[in-house]
């Protein structure tokens, strides 16, 4: 069963939630993190990525990146930007995006249930994100952003998140410049704080990461790394931070591609080679979004194209089925040369709120030479593939909206 506990969060001023809290480190690039933190000292993007108050020159994984990271962290603390909570507590952290809204209870989850797959992954890890995430958090003492995780849904859950959100006001309540509302709740009630740990310890089997894989795998191995060093097992290292989703609240967005290059074909030949397992047809950009399972946008030279896969090369097997994998088997692997899309460096990966428009304009700026749109992978198939002791092709899923980096601290 899943083991969670309540902790005294590092969080916000409440007057100043909104300069501080912040998108997550890596769903933007070191040019735009500075540009969102521009005459904002309070963003939290000076702690999630400290290369914007530095020279260009400096190398983004670079131990003073790390060593600015903390003493940006430390700052934060010293004048009062961010203040912790007095006792453990859980906390209801709702968020509202085109009309969809979602409560998580914002929580600290076991790193022995990380290795024992009571939290269960759907995807492989990147050696060098996860470095990255280690040296963050070491150098920080902390867990500053956190993993976002699901389970199944659990009716004495939503009564607690119904109770508590219609009988207070939020501490905190605020619309991003995204227009995704951030709604937080303080649950500091010792009765309610041990109901909410008894329901996840005797009727939740398991969690499901749901985003923040390189975050949890990190957080994992910095805690059990403190563990060997002389600690114990009821540290607060031995816990990172999680905001816990019902999975009938959540809806996965489409993860596309760009590639590089056609590995040496000319496009007249790329696409004769494509017609052999996939039937294509010329579309425009507004119907490039692929609108059911097996069919791809494809954006090539100029034109957009449909493509939908025949039918002798989708499998039935919970992998095999999925879009990602019969993109990668047919089209990635055989014809590009993109046999591991982990490590290679010609391909590139855009979630799908940035819309089809930014495939297109990463292409026509030369930048790439082809991009893929896929059809999301639904929230069935994750659990399915997690609970078989399986993994999907990397980055196979895109959640929306995205918790906030700086709302909610952990420290260690």
């Amino acid at each position: 069963m899943a083991h969670i506990r309540p902790f005294r969060a590092l969080r916000p001023q409440q007057q100043l939630v909104e300069q501080v809290a912040t998108l997550p480190y890596d769903v933007m690039n070191t040019a735009e993190a500075k540009a969102m933190a521009e005459g904002n000292p309070n963003s939290f993007l000076h702690v999630s990525r400290a290369e914007i108050d530095l020279p260009e020159e400096v190398d983004i994984h670079s131990t003073t990146v790390y060593a600015k990271a903390n003493e940006n962290f430390r700052k934060l603390i010293a004048d009062g930007v961010l203040i912790q909570e007095e006792k453990p507590c859980y906390y209801i952290y709702a968020q509202t995006m085109n009309g969809r809204r979602q409560f998580g209870i914002a929580a600290c989850s076991s790193i022995d249930d990380y290795f024992s797959d009571i939290i269960k992954k759907h995807e492989y890890t990147r050696p060098e994100k996860e470095l990255d995430r280690i040296q963050h958090m070491e150098a920080v003492q902390a867990h500053v952003g956190p993993i976002f995780l699901t389970y199944p849904t659990n009716n004495t859950i939503k009564e607690i998140v119904e109770t508590v959100t219609s009988a207070t006001s939020p501490t905190y309540d605020f619309t991003a410049v995204d227009d995704v509302t951030h709604q937080l709740w303080v649950i500091n009630e010792d009765a309610l704080i041990q109901k909410i740990s008894t329901v996840f310890s005797l009727e939740i089997p398991f969690t499901y990461i749901a985003d923040g894989h390189h975050r949890a795998a990190s957080a994992a191995k910095v805690g059990l790394k403190l563990r060997e060093n002389g600690g114990n097992t009821t540290d607060e290292y031995n816990y990172f931070l999680s905001v816990l989703f019902p999975s009938d609240e959540l809806a996965i967005m489409d993860y596309n591609r760009l590639v590089k290059d056609l590995n040496g074909h000319s496009v007249a030949e790329f696409l004769d080679k494509i017609k052999l397992n996939f039937e294509m047809s010329n579309i425009s950009d507004i119907e490039a979004k692929p609108e059911q399972p097996n069919q791809f946008g494809m954006y090539l030279d100029g034109q957009w194209y449909r493509l939908t896969a025949k039918s002798n090369i989708v499998k039935s097997d919970p992998i095999g089925i999925l879009d990602v994998t019969i993109l990668q088997e047919n089209i990635l692997s055989p014809l590009l040369n993109i046999n591991d899309p982990r490590t290679d460096t010609r391909i590139d990966f855009v979630g799908g709120i940035r819309g089809l428009g930014e495939l297109k304009k990463r292409v026509d700026s030369g930048e790439h030479q082809i991009a893929f749109a896929l059809y999301p992978v639904s929230l069935e198939q994750l659990i399915a593939i997690a609970d078989s002791g399986n993994v999907m092709p990397p980055k196979s899923t895109w959640f929306e909206p995205k918790l906030r980096d700086g709302l909610l601290c952990h420290l260690f």
